[in-house]
């Protein structure tokens, strides 16, 4: 699985001029480059408010993967999964929408899920609840 996620941004020309500038001027290999590193150092800026909601709402903050056994187990013990995720959530290929519609209550998740077409179509009212 790649590491990364591919967004698309609209910029006006202004802002988009500017950034070539910067490129141009040797600051920033390319446009992904500036665009990287401006939102890393946002992300550094408001760093105190990530932790705050992650420990508020008890996150995961990386990746998360579900397999097949762990949800057998919470099948076999009549229990379903409420989590949230800052980061990715993993859903392996061996799991099958029937089990992860019996075994997933809630997804919570800042970031990707990686997941089957076909459990994403089970599971989809479990995705970012707003009661999670």
């Amino acid at each position: 699985m790649p590491d990364t996620e591919k967004i698309t941004i609209n910029l006006g020309p202004v802002d988009l001029g500017r950034i070539d500038v910067l490129v141009d001027q040797g600051l920033y290999s390319n446009r992904t480059d500036l665009i990287r590193t401006a939102i890393r150092n946002l992300l550094d800026r408001h760093e105190p408010v990530i932790e705050g909601v992650a420990r508020k709402w008890s996150f995961v903050v990386g990746a998360q993967e579900l397999t097949r056994q762990e949800l057998e187990e919470l099948r076999e013990e009549g229990k379903m999964l409420v989590t949230r995720v800052m980061g990715t959530v993993s859903i392996d290929d061996s799991v099958d929408p029937g089990l992860a519609r019996a075994t997933i209550k809630s997804i919570r998740i800042f970031g990707a899920l990686r997941a089957s077409p076909e459990v994403r179509a089970a599971i989809k009212d479990r995705i970012n609840p707003k009661s999670s």
